[in-house]
């Protein structure tokens, strides 16, 4: 698992897969699925990632980067995307199940932390 202590996450047009709700709740009170999206979308702006932000039922709003799970997890659908990307979770049993697919695999708490403080 890739941790950002003491640096910034940089990225050149890899892809970034969040799973949302996982992200949402590493942190106290929960960041609302608009403000994660908010925050990600800005972090992704700035650093030429492409992203994905897969979310448990429906995503909040109708957009290329949101995916909803619909009937199924956000971890199923996550475990059957195709190539490789950044995951970010801290969920052990999908980082498990994506495999070697994911070129690194960030903490949802450490990722939230880090697209926080971009914004201060």
């Amino acid at each position: 698992m890739q941790h950002l202590q003491g640096r910034h996450l940089t990225a050149s047009r890899r892809r970034i897969v969040v799973d949302a709700e996982n992200v949402r709740r590493s942190a106290w009170p929960n960041v609302s699925k608009e403000e994660l999206v908010e925050r990600c979308r800005a972090w992704a702006g700035r650093e030429g990632s492409d992203l994905l932000i897969v979310f448990d039922g429906d995503p909040p709003e109708e957009a290329h980067d949101l995916v909803g799970s619909g009937a199924r997890s956000a971890d199923d659908v996550i475990a059957g995307l195709d190539g490789s990307f950044s995951l970010v979770t801290s969920d052990r049993a999908l980082r498990e199940r994506v495999g070697e697919r994911a070129d690194d695999v960030i903490g949802g708490g450490s990722f939230l932390q880090q697209i926080s403080s971009d914004r201060e």
